[in-house]
């Protein structure tokens, strides 16, 4: 169910994109293929930690069908990637770091040869002591993976004397709290095709979540002029943030440039697990007071992020979990450090919430705890401590006034599902099975944050045959951009869907308008329309008075073309001018353009966010005590992020968000030890079906903004994830007063013991 107005009027639409997705007519960028394309392979490190004494590929080279074998000697430029911090070998030639490092990579005329190749190509390893702790990799002594050392980032925030404050409080509560290496798991795992033109050119289509980023590391490795590459980047099976890092982009690039021959690379799932990118796993100690009436007093908090092997976004990832380590809470004495270490696990990174997921979980479960410790309603004391509108961001910055989180908490409070909570009962038939209710709240930083370059814009113009076409650097990759896009333009221009083409991910057609990340994109667009119709308008009219001889006051552009407005006397609305007609007349193409950057808080608060979207979520659970399995049976979600502008896609982004919740919450963890992947595939790593989303399902979008709010609709991609677990934790406690600490949640942990389930009635066989 969806609540509020989102199934009125004419936003509800089907996805431009949807009937070939689910018909398995759409063409991803990994079913592409060429006449005469090779096959590309990447040989990854056997070991963890090592030294490479040797790297022999004569007998690679002598396999039928190879055309090519490229190591590190082979990149002309720099041997290095990352977006921020490029320490990334493309190859490693004297060190690997993880199993998931790149040492040489083949082309062939078939996958057969190319797998043949790799198989033959002889490394000498010295192995080192590996580091697969966070906490160890900082000890003294500990074997170095970078010359600056094994940490990678620190972050420290302070307010009032916590100290003090703690000796004042009436209750307090310490916990320490753990997250999982989560998999983004997407459809289409890593991969692309690679061609040299004619003309000297590259082009790329490969899944990236930022064309213009990838051009610019692209051109570093290679020795290329950025203009010298083209980066097509839609549509992407599935992303959410594990492909805005280069993955085998620059494999596919050496190897196509050897060749001069269009070459293919796509990850099998197993190289995808070895090599791609995963979420944090951290580890989050709390210490929170309060006073006898239940006000947060002191709040004291630690973090320890694993990064992996190299940078990545881990630092920027460690600011953001930082800034929301506080929750949307008035917290009057305050400390929070955060450390974020190389080891040689996997690599961590991006992935959706962007480190908010795991602080939230903790700091929601704080809340639960102090609620339990002063006998409050664990609902009614986030209420007394929540923060008020004109409140200034977590670091003290000042940010855009927001109601938001007060009216979400005020939504799950009036919800059905959050009043039921004192009634549930236990079934006599099955006293095994247990039910409670849980809640959780948030406020979500939009965006990149300051200091962070984060710019957008867009292009917006009448091509030679008569389309209106729209140009952003956006990529699809299954959040619903396009069709987001397709209901902005025809309701700020008036126009129909027919009357536009627009232009996503790809370098040579589109102005840099800035990552498909950190729920931005939607902004952005409306932001950028605001701009650009008006200045579309001031071409259009001259050209539309022109052809029908009547004053722009009585024109305006609709569906097919610009219409008479039933003013001056002329009568009825009629189509006056066609586009096409528009278009032949101006006799070239017409464009705008504009850029601008993503709104920041004035305030030097290094990650620091300005725009906040409020979201809460309550949900019902089923903790079978016999299994220890928990499944959510209902959920209720109340998100203030301004209109909703595409409906379905609204709904779409909460509940693929909340499945996503769910793996993190219930399931999913990478395993690693010694530096090696335990979970290798996905016949271990368990995901969320369809089955464990067919529960009942509420949203309710608080679509209301400030009248003077100039920035319109906030992105949703990430809000849907970041406060279900909390939330199904409290729900379990509610169940079986077992608090947890520790995600996924451990079935053995829930199970009963035979002399509890006995004392209880439960008859077993």
């Amino acid at each position: 169910m969806l609540m509020n107005r989102l199934s009125a009027g004419g936003r509800w639409r089907l996805r431009p994109d949807g009937p070939d997705k689910v018909s398995g007519k759409l063409r991803y960028l990994t079913d592409l293929a060429l006449p005469g394309m090779l096959y590309g392979k990447v040989l990854r490190s056997r070991e963890p930690h090592a030294f490479i004494l040797d790297i022999r590929t004569e007998r690679a080279l002598l396999v039928p069908g190879v055309k090519a074998v490229v190591t590190h000697k082979d990149v002309p430029g720099l041997n290095a990637f990352g977006i921020v911090n490029p320490d990334q070998p493309v190859f490693c030639g004297d060190r690997v770091r993880y199993v998931g490092d790149a040492i040489a990579a083949v082309a062939a005329e078939s996958k057969d040869a190319a797998e043949r190749a790799l198989s033959l190509i002889e490394v000498d390893y010295e192995p080192i002591p590996v580091v697969d702790d966070p906490e160890k990799a900082m000890l003294p002594g500990a074997p170095l993976l970078h010359p600056g050392g094994n940490v990678l980032h620190r972050t420290a925030y302070r307010r009032g004397d916590p100290d003090e404050a703690f000796a004042g409080c009436a209750h307090i509560v310490e916990e320490t709290y753990y997250t999982p290496r989560q998999m983004h798991a997407y459809m289409e795992t890593e991969g692309g095709l690679f061609i040299p033109e004619a003309d000297g050119r590259l082009s790329v289509f490969v899944a990236t979540q930022h064309g213009f980023k990838d051009r610019m590391q692209l051109s570093r490795i290679l020795a290329m002029p950025e203009s010298a590459i083209r980066i097509v980047s839609s549509p992407i099976g599935g992303s959410f943030g594990g492909k805005d890092e280069l993955n085998v982009q620059p494999y596919g690039a050496l190897l196509a440039l050897k060749t001069g021959r269009p070459v293919k690379l796509h990850n099998s799932r197993r190289e995808s697990i070895r090599a791609g990118l995963k979420r944090h796993p951290m580890k989050l100690t709390m210490k929170t007071g309060i006073d006898q009436n239940g006000k947060l007093l002191a709040h004291q908090v630690r973090i320890v992020a694993d990064t992996g092997a190299y940078s990545t976004l881990g630092a920027p990832v460690l600011n953001f979990a930082t800034e929301h380590a506080m929750g949307p809470y008035r917290i009057p004495n305050i400390a929070v450090e955060g450390v974020s270490a190389f080891t040689n696990n996997g690599v961590s990174g991006e992935f959706r919430g962007f480190g908010g997921n795991q602080t939230i979980f903790a700091v929601e479960s704080q809340m639960d705890r102090l609620a339990e410790a002063a006998g409050m309603d664990p609902w009614l004391f986030r209420r007394l401590n929540l923060r008020e509108p004109d409140d200034p961001g977590p670091f003290g910055h000042r940010i855009l006034p927001t109601e938001g989180v007060g009216r979400v908490w005020q939504s799950v409070a009036s919800s059905e599902l959050w009043r039921r909570r004192g009634t549930i009962s236990r079934s006599e038939a099955e006293p095994w099975l247990r039910r409670g209710i849980g809640s959780a709240i948030a406020m979500h930083g939009s965006g990149l944050g300051y200091g962070i370059p984060d710019p957008g814009g867009g292009r917006l113009g009448l091509s030679a045959d008569g389309k209106l076409e729209a140009a952003f650097s956006f990529e699809e990759f299954g959040q619903g951009i396009t069709a987001t896009l397709d209901i902005l333009l025809t309701e700020h221009i008036g126009c129909a869907s027919d009357d536009l083409r627009i232009v996503i991910g790809d370098t040579d057609r589109t102005p840099h308008t800035g990552s498909s990340t950190a729920s931005r994109s939607t902004t952005i667009a409306y932001m950028a329309l605001r701009k650009l119709v008006p200045m579309l308008m001031e071409k259009l009219l001259p050209l539309a008075e022109a052809a029908t001889g009547l004053p722009r006051s009585a024109l305006a552009a609709g569906p097919g073309g610009m219409w008479t407005t039933g003013e001056e006397g002329n009568g009825p609305k009629r189509l006056a001018a066609t586009y096409l007609a528009l278009a032949e007349q101006a006799g070239n193409e017409i464009r705008c353009e504009t850029s601008f950057d993503f709104p920041t808080t004035p305030d030097e608060v290094v990650g620091g966010h300005y725009l906040y979207t409020g979201v809460a979520v309550a949900v019902e659970v089923e903790v079978n005590v016999l299994t220890g399995a928990v499944r959510i049976v209902d959920q209720y979600h109340a998100i203030a992020a301004g209109p909703a502008v595409n409906p379905m896609g609204y709904i779409g982004q909460i509940e693929g968000g909340s499945v996503m919740a769910q793996g993190f919450t219930l399931f999913e963890d990478a395993i690693m030890a010694e530096g090696l992947y335990k979970t290798e595939n996905l016949d271990t790593y368990i995901i969320p079906t369809i089955r464990d989303a067919a529960g009942g399902f509420a949203v309710h979008a608080i679509e209301e903004l400030p009248p003077d709010d100039p920035y319109g609709p906030r992105g949703i991609g990430e809000v849907g994830t970041v406060v279900l677990a909390p939330a199904v934790t409290a729900a379990v406690h509610h169940a079986i007063g077992k608090r947890i600490q520790a995600l996924p949640i451990r079935r053995e942990e829930l199970i009963a013991g035979f002399d509890g389930l006995f004392a209880e009635g439960v008859k077993t066989s």
